[in-house]
């Protein structure tokens, strides 16, 4: 099935490396669902400002995953 874009979409999140649970978020897009996650899950990272988050559309399997820093809520795709 086709959306437009902007049409909100089912995504899996979850955090890299922390081991907490995934959670289905419905956003616009993969960033969108990223700091929805982020922001209904605050998460100390340490030292470290930066939260690895891995995103999955439901309905195509594709997967990214971003940086997102928790200070300033900037975003990027992880390296």
């Amino acid at each position: 099935m086709q959306t437009r874009q902007g049409d909100p979409r089912k995504f899996c999140v979850h955090a890299a490396d922390l081991g907490h649970t995934s959670r289905i978020v419905e956003e616009a897009s993969f960033e969108a669902a990223a700091v929805a996650y982020a922001e209904d899950y605050p998460i100390a990272v340490g030292d470290d400002d930066d939260l690895r988050v891995i995103v999955q559309d439901l309905a195509s399997g594709h997967e990214h995953c971003f940086r997102i820093n928790l200070e300033s809520g900037s975003t990027a795709p992880c390296t």
